[in-house]
């Protein structure tokens, strides 16, 4: 399961030396609960080597906004802080287990 992430952890989340991805989504979006289900998969195969997180842009939109979200599903991928790379829209999950090989 892909860990929620707000305010309140944020600054936690982003600063662990392991890969971090952010799944910015919202409730009524479709293409958001289609990759929802992929996210929570590589969540479980990558549990010791990445942080996979989800950040509901209706209830956390400081951090949306930090993050330039203007289209939802976003992933952004981070390492050590730093965005290394975003991809937006609904993503197929063989595309991202290759980008998270390469990533981590």
């Amino acid at each position: 399961m892909a860990l929620q992430i707000n305010s309140g952890n944020f600054e936690q989340v982003i600063s662990s030396d392991k890969l971090v991805i952010i799944d910015f989504w919202a409730t009524w979006c479709g293409p958001c609960r289609a990759l929802s289900p992929i996210m929570d998969e590589l969540a479980e195969e990558y549990k010791d080597e990445v942080v996979i997180a989800k950040c509901d842009t209706e209830e956390n939109n400081e951090i949306a906004m930090q993050f330039g979200v203007r289209n939802i599903p976003m992933l952004v991928f981070m390492k050590n802080g730093e965005v290394v790379d975003t991809r937006v829209g609904l993503q197929r999950k063989g595309d991202l287990v290759k980008m998270i090989d390469e990533l981590k």
